[in-house]
């Protein structure tokens, strides 16, 4: 027996061989990323000041010197 996973959006049936898995269609997975996108979900955290990301890219490019 193969169990069916859930659509998280209009909870239709979905089964494990779905292109689209876990949503059901294209259509599904679309509006969630459109939800993503509008800012309807975010990552749990504390927000990052503007400078503190700056910095943060600086240091990832290598670019520690260079000041504004």
């Amino acid at each position: 027996m193969t169990a069916m996973a859930r659509c998280p959006n209009c909870k239709k049936k979905v089964s494990r061989d779905n292109p689209y898995l876990p949503f059901c269609s294209k259509r599904c997975r679309l509006l969630d990323l459109g939800r993503w996108l509008g800012g309807e979900y975010h990552v749990a955290g504390e927000k990052v000041a503007q400078e503190q990301e700056e910095t943060a890219e600086q240091e990832r490019d290598g670019d520690e010197d260079r000041q504004e």
